[in-house]
């Protein structure tokens, strides 16, 4: 595997930063996790759990060596450096100032080990007016903007399912371990790195700051190109009460499915680009989605070169032949189900190990062998 040898020391909690590791571990690194004595991790319990830990947290937390230190206690900073000499990645989520406090900080690890990349993922970043401040997901989703874009029928805004803010600043902290390391084999040293939340959220937003940018304005979503404003960028219902989107506005699609309901009079209205103009495409595509079953328009649409999409529900979703066809779905020796990696070598591909875990089921063996090479 790509990884096969590294070693990251994961002293992270919850999503971001364990989302992140999870990634090294599928491909290959020993990643040791090390959690404070007591319940550990906050989310083995957070969420409906079909086995000793929550979904949530094996889903992100699947092939680590789960080692406790009270970094409190006497010794137990001393423990955790140690195992940081031998770590070729350190990962943490910590407010700015807390691994400081513990003796764990940047400064500190690289003194002992010079070719350390050393990760900090937090809501703001570790310098800035609110990098005290505590935040989680949805709360730096609406600081950045995101929740004022993500408005329901009735214009207020509403709290979106995918945690964006963890799981895209986890995306960046990967790719900036990955870049730090590759840097390494030619300087020898390994580098700091300072991930905000709010940043990373602020970065995923190129395609909808056009009216931001250029004309100085709030985005109207029911009006702009990918949240509303479009026609062939659109949520319709079926007559069953489900859900169906149009997602490609080039206008062959257009034409290929106004031509084949007879409304090829209402192309020239999609050529304008997205508006209030495109109401009357909007109201006619309502009004014919509601003539037949969702079920009756996937087999309707299957054989047409539209950009369309049923609304799955999770079951459905991953319930898909597209999933099955690509090994996402991975179930480990109890039947219990994971999500597997979304990154797909040619060469030396993930072999995902699905154990879970226990806490501090390595404690013993991970700081015995720290201390045998000190």
């Amino acid at each position: 595997m790509k990884l096969a040898g590294l070693r990251v020391v994961d002293l992270s909690v919850f999503l971001p930063g364990p989302y992140l590791t999870c990634a090294l571990a599928d491909h290959g690194a020993e990643v040791i996790k090390v959690e404070p004595p007591g319940e550990g991790d906050p989310a083995r319990a957070i969420g409906p759990a079909d086995g000793p830990s929550s979904v949530f947290f094996r889903n992100v937390n699947r092939g680590k060596k789960s080692v406790v230190i009270d970094l409190k206690a006497p010794g137990g900073r001393e423990a955790l450096l140690g195992l940081c000499d031998t770590a070729d990645v350190f990962v943490e989520s910590f407010r700015p100032g807390v691994v400081q406090r513990l003796g764990v900080d940047y400064e500190t690890v690289r003194a002992r080990n010079p070719r350390i990349v050393y990760c900090s993922i937090s809501a703001f970043g570790q310098t800035g007016p609110y990098r005290d401040r505590p935040a989680h997901d949805l709360a730096v989703e609406a600081l950045s903007g995101a929740i004022g874009l993500t408005l329901g029928d009735d214009d207020r805004p509403a709290i979106p399912a995918v945690p964006a803010a963890d799981i895209v600043s986890s995306l960046y902290g990967l790719s900036a371990v990955l870049m730090a390391l590759l840097r390494r084999q030619q300087t020898g040293t390994g580098d700091f790195i300072d991930i905000s939340m709010h940043e990373s959220i602020l970065a995923a937003f190129p395609n909808v700051l056009g009216p931001a940018f250029a004309e100085r304005r709030q985005p109207v979503p029911k009006q702009e190109r990918s949240m509303g404003g479009s026609a062939f960028y659109q949520i319709y219902e079926t007559r069953d009460g489900r859900f169906a989107v149009l997602a490609g506005q080039e206008i062959k699609f257009v034409r290929n499915l106004l031509g084949a309901l007879d409304r090829l009079d209402l192309v020239p209205l999609c050529e304008r680009g997205p508006g209030p103009h495109q109401g009357p495409v909007i109201e006619f595509l309502r009004n014919a989605f509601r003539q037949r079953t969702l079920a009756e328009w996937v087999a309707w649409f299957a054989p047409r070169d539209i950009c369309f999409a049923p609304v799955n529900t999770l079951a459905e979703a991953f319930a898909d032949p597209q999933i099955a066809a690509r090994g996402l779905l991975l179930h480990d020796a109890d039947g219990r189900t994971h999500v597997g990696s979304a990154i797909h070598y040619l060469h030396e591909p993930a072999a995902i190990d699905l154990s879970v875990p226990e806490l501090g089921a390595h404690t013993a063996a991970i700081l015995r062998t720290a201390e045998e090479r000190t």
